[in-house]
């Protein structure tokens, strides 16, 4: 039975009755209730709603593209994955009048629209890398979280110095599991509030905790993640997914069975405008969940976490009803 679906339509349901009216930084308007939780056992499938269809590559594509540090948007659009354009071109807006003038004139150049501005993400390097960057969201603070370490100068002065010491988080993880599996310090912070002013948006999903037991002889991994703001007709599914496959990632890369999934809610709200969506998507029945098969450390078949493709992840038996169309608010 696939009780996911039916958990997240409870929480829609839950939402819609008792949700307060809320304003939001987007200017759409929320239903929003305070403190949920979300729990999921991996051996029931793999945590992909079937009530609509959800698209799988995007949500491989974005979870590998924390998983390589990267923080700049031309990754995601060259794997057709759109989900952050946006807020990239929201970020290009704001800066644009600030930046880009035209001395000749004395005016700015014309503002490009959304779809140039996604072309040209895609073909010149250089406008990517300066437009589509994001600042320093989920993989920089995954992998290169920002320290500094005392270093003694050893040349008889009393001075000393700092020098840049990156913490790669996801390593730490695996490491820590594979030498210490019963370790309660086994975390992963996206939140570094010394740096959310320069990310064009702080991260939703914050936080996330793995723990692993033992029964007759096998290791098995539990994954927690923690969530202060939570888009539940949009964002929701695609986190439960995402954090799903970096579960089934992270127990691959330390030899562990997955086991379950959590997620700790905060600010569950409903956009206005997703809820004649959603009340449709609460008529629908679930379908059993589907499967999914990670292939690529098998043989010679040896790839490094930031070497995986979307290709690398293989989902079976996936039957869904239609997918609903809901507007990103950004």
């Amino acid at each position: 039975m696939n009780k996911l679906d039916k958990e997240y339509q409870m929480l829609l349901e839950y939402i819609l009755g008792n949700g307060v009216e809320k304003k939001d930084r987007t200017g759409t308007g929320t239903l929003s209730v305070f403190g949920t939780q979300i729990r999921h056992k991996m051996s029931d499938g793999f945590p992909l709603l079937t009530t609509k269809k959800m698209f799988f590559k995007g949500i491989v594509t974005e979870l590998l593209w924390f998983l390589r540090g990267d923080t700049n948007i031309k990754y995601l659009v060259d794997n057709d994955c759109h989900i952050w354009d946006g807020d990239a071109y929201k970020n290009y807006e704001k800066r644009y009048y600030k930046e880009i003038f035209n001395y000749e004139t004395g005016s700015h150049n014309r503002l490009m629209s959304l779809d140039e501005f996604i072309l040209n993400i895609k073909t010149d390097d250089e406008f990517a890398k300066k437009w589509g960057e994001l600042g320093p969201v989920y993989g920089k603070q995954w992998r290169r979280w920002d320290t500094k370490q005392f270093e003694s100068l050893n040349d008889g002065n009393f001075g000393h110095k700092y020098k840049d010491v990156p913490i790669d988080q996801i390593a730490n993880l695996i490491n820590d599991l594979k030498t210490n599996p019963d370790s309660r310090r086994l975390m992963v912070n996206a939140w570094n509030v010394g740096e959310l002013d320069q990310m064009v948006l702080p991260p939703c999903h914050f936080s996330f905790q793995c723990y692993s037991h033992e029964e007759e002889g096998k290791r098995y991994l539990s994954l927690a993640w923690n969530q202060r703001s939570c888009d539940v007709g949009l964002g929701i599914p695609f986190n439960i997914a995402s954090y799903g496959l970096l579960l089934e990632i992270i127990a691959k890369e330390v030899g562990m069975i997955p086991y379950e999934l959590i997620g700790n809610l905060g600010d569950c709200h409903i956009y206005n405008n997703h809820i004649d969506g959603l009340k449709e998507q609460l008529t629908r029945e679930p379908y059993p969940l589907p499967k999914i098969c990670l292939d690529y450390r098998e043989g010679e078949y040896n790839k490094d976490l930031t070497d995986l493709t979307p290709d690398d992840f293989v989902l079976f038996d996936y039957q869904s009803h239609s997918s609903i169309k809901l507007p990103l608010s950004n």
